[in-house]
């Protein structure tokens, strides 16, 4: 089943790289202009700040492999996928968030080498807002990483690349990067990095990736990889199940960031031993089909299956984080 879902896509990829023929060029992105920021300091009197790095929203249709800048259509969806998400954090923190040039959905269907060029320009803007943020905007406060999918993806490689720096590593008081892996190869290549064990040490990476118990592949945990993780019902890096009365409320959200709809109880879940994604009981999977993911693969409700769990341990690990820095 996946693999004929990929292979739809695939063909649809071929004909964007085909037409697209060079890497997607443009002027570096100013980032002292607030206009190339969806969020620029949203909210006010919180104790932190977060920095958001946005999904995939762009589907390529237009045969770029980049998102242009100039897209007000696809930069309204990047706004509204940011909304869907900041009610886990929007009580806790002064909110900023970059447009940035994202790769397309269709680049994750086919080699990570092809994809690197186009990663890199994505990764160059996400880059180049957090030094702005933190040159000029930060001043010392206490800083909730977040990003989800793609946005995951390159809250990791910020990680990797600044937070060797102990100045920057004290700030921090979680990644969420939610939507992704990480491994423990990964692990050893930046040893400064280190995974959440349990709900309230900062300084971590909290991040799963959600699917059906049957579920042996995706394109964010391919088959063969192992990746890390923490549960968020229990908080716990083992297989240990959680149950569903844990499980404070499931949020469904649109893109205004309203919440459309709200089920506590809906799921428990587990670690997987083998693959260590998250394992999602006690719901069907065809309940939750969507066009771009197989029937039993998440993804797309990682954080709206356990919004208020997460929603919670923002605050818990920026108390925890207050207390050590009082």
């Amino acid at each position: 089943m996946l693999m004929n879902h990929i292979r739809r896509i695939a063909v649809f990829l071929t004909v964007l790289i085909m037409a697209a023929g060079s890497l997607f060029c443009s002027s570096p992105v100013d980032y002292s202009d607030q206009d190339n920021w969806a969020y620029y300091g949203i909210g006010e009197g919180k104790d932190a700040d977060l920095f958001l790095i946005c999904p995939t929203v762009d589907m390529g249709t237009d045969g770029n492999l980049n998102m242009s800048m100039d897209d007000e259509k696809v930069k309204a969806n990047f706004t509204g996928a940011l909304n869907m998400e900041k009610g886990i954090y929007e009580d806790s923190a002064v909110m900023y968030a970059p447009f940035y040039r994202q790769i397309v959905f269709p680049l994750y269907l086919g080699s990570e080498e092809d994809m690197k060029p186009y990663l890199d320009i994505a990764y160059d803007d996400v880059s180049a807002a957090f030094e702005y943020y933190m040159e000029n905007i930060n001043d010392g406060r206490p800083l909730i990483l977040a990003g989800f999918s793609q946005g995951a993806q390159h809250a990791l490689r910020l990680l990797e690349d600044y937070f060797d720096d102990p100045e920057y590593n004290d700030l921090l008081v979680a990644a969420y990067c939610i939507g992704w892996r990480i491994t423990a190869e990964d692990l050893e290549r930046s040893p400064h990095l280190k995974m959440a064990e349990g709900e309230d040490d900062t300084g971590v990476i909290v991040m799963f990736s959600t699917e059906a118990p049957e579920a042996d592949s995706s394109i964010i945990v391919p088959e063969g990889i192992r990746t890390l993780g923490i549960n968020p019902l229990n908080w716990r890096m083992d297989s240990t199940p959680a149950d569903r009365s844990l499980n404070i409320g499931a949020c469904f959200t649109d893109y205004s960031g309203a919440i459309t709809g709200e089920i506590p109880n809906l799921t428990g879940c587990y670690l997987d031993e083998d693959r260590g994604t998250l394992k999602a009981v006690d719901i069907i999977p065809e309940d939750y089909s969507n066009s771009l993911f197989p029937d039993g693969v998440y993804h797309l409700y990682d954080y709206q299956f356990f919004f208020r769990n997460l929603e919670e341990n923002v605050r818990t690990r920026l108390e925890s984080w207050q207390e050590a820095h009082s």
